[in-house]
């Protein structure tokens, strides 16, 4: 564990920040690898069918995200307060609110599979694939739910390290399945979702058990556990904000996945992949963020509301930098990444046009997720809340929509950058008035308690 209360600021979020990021690779890069063999392997229609059912399973799983995001500053707030039972604690409620959660979720899920697809106007010939895909992914709910809360936990707790481990061990895990269900039995979709569903498993039980072994304060003992109703209020209050603006963010991905969808496979297929790519290098703006967050989240904590502003200088200057490296490849070589996942001509002419419009604005998209990451550290989430959703179903679905029946896919690309920079400016605004450094949630205690 590590105090992100002393020390070097520009250091302390760098070092905290590699481990994430590197963890974050390897989750992409499986996602990637899942995303080329089935280009290659199965087609189009294929690709098509899982990358229209990635805005659904953001959807489903977007509010139980709040809620952990929660449980993460209450962690890092408790922790940078040295309050350790308290830390205990905030870890029980958020593992039992986390598997009630996920049973609920992925049984309505597969219910109500099918309907979903409809109501997102997808062509036929995807709906069957998609829904097999999903369906499966969705059985494997538990495990992420788990993986992804316990991970959170650990960084709340300035611990960046140790997912990063269990994280390669399920993407090495993953692609040897892949390779195994599709290239060698020559399974279908299905088997796609099954070698993530296992890789994840793997991963998360070895967590489990590394923990167990490891660290007494988050040890999983399941006759121990508490279920602490004033910490599941304060991640209410905290996480519910998140997990709607989770939830609406999915909701607008849907929303653009139904205009794209009305333009066919193709444009699906090449959304599906630049999707992709866009994700990848967007990436290390987020794990910024997130480290962010987490060291707001102790110094707000521990009453040193002075480190925040130089976290937040040095964050947007190690931010910057990504963005600007990240444009240029994908201005210059998006036609080359490509061609990674596809050797179909129109596929690749589309998501290259893509990746040029939205890959200029990358600096815009990194700048808003770290300004905002400041206010959810803090404990301040819901006017981040509005700005996103104001961002992104006032500004970009609207100009989605209007700008693709005068420029057809062309539109709908020039409207996410320009809901980014919305967004961007918002957020800054919302900063610069301090409101967020009243938020706080935990007060540093006078007598320490040793864990």
């Amino acid at each position: 564990m590590n105090d992100l209360t002393q020390g070097h600021v520009g250091r302390l979020i760098f070092r905290f920040t590699i481990p994430i990021l590197l963890g974050n690779i390897f989750q992409q890069l499986y996602q990637i690898i899942d995303s080329i063999i089935v280009g290659h392997y199965l087609g189009k229609e294929a690709l098509a069918a899982v990358g229209a059912s990635f805005p659904i399973i953001f959807l489903v799983l977007s509010f139980t995200i709040g809620i952990a995001m929660a449980g993460t500053v209450i962690v890092s707030q408790y922790f940078g307060a040295k309050d350790y039972d308290g830390v205990k604690r905030s870890i029980d409620t958020l593992n039992i609110f986390l598997v009630v959660a996920a049973v609920v979720i992925a049984t309505l899920s597969i219910i109500f599979s099918e309907s979903i697809f409809k109501l997102m106007r997808l062509p036929g010939e995807i709906i069957p694939p998609a829904q097999s895909f999903f369906n499966v992914m969705m059985l494997g709910t538990v495990f992420s739910f788990g993986f992804n809360g316990t991970t959170a936990v650990l960084r709340g707790m300035g611990d960046s390290k140790t997912p990063l481990y269990f994280l390669i061990t399920s993407t090495l895990i993953n692609i040897i399945l892949d390779v195994i269900f599709i290239v060698g039995f020559r399974w279908g979709i299905a088997s796609v979702a099954w070698a993530t569903v296992i890789s994840q498993g793997c991963a998360f039980g070895a967590l489990i058990l590394y923990l167990n072994k490891r660290h007494a304060i988050i040890k999983f003992n399941p006759s121990d556990i508490r279920f602490d109703k004033n910490i599941f209020i304060k991640s209410l209050k905290i996480g519910l904000p998140v997990g709607l603006q989770q939830t609406f963010v999915a909701l607008g991905m849907m929303a653009l996945m139904v205009i794209v969808n009305s333009f066919g496979t193709n444009v699906i297929a090449a959304y599906a992949v630049a999707w992709r790519i866009d994700s990848f290098a967007s990436m290390p703006g987020m794990n910024l963020a997130i480290a962010l967050s987490a060291f707001v989240g102790q110094n707000m904590g521990a009453q040193r509301a002075d480190r925040v502003m130089t976290g937040l200088k040095a964050t947007l200057l190690m931010a910057g930098t990504v963005a600007l490296l990240m444009s240029i490849v994908a201005y210059g070589w998006g036609d080359y990444m490509m061609r990674l996942f596809t050797n179909d001509a129109e596929v690749i002419a589309i998501g290259h046009q893509y990746l040029k419009i939205v890959g200029m604005f990358y600096l815009a998209f990194n700048f808003m997720f770290v300004i905002g990451s400041v206010m959810r550290g803090a404990g301040d989430t819901f006017i981040p809340m509005l700005i996103s959703l104001f961002s992104l179903w006032i500004v970009r679905l609207p100009l989605a929509f209007i700008l693709s029946k005068h420029f057809n896919e062309i539109g709908i690309w020039w409207s996410i950058p320009i809901g980014w920079i919305i967004g961007t400016l918002l957020s800054y605004a919302y900063y610069k008035m301090g409101r967020w450094k009243n938020k706080v949630i935990v007060k540093r205690k006078e007598i320490v308690l040793e864990p």
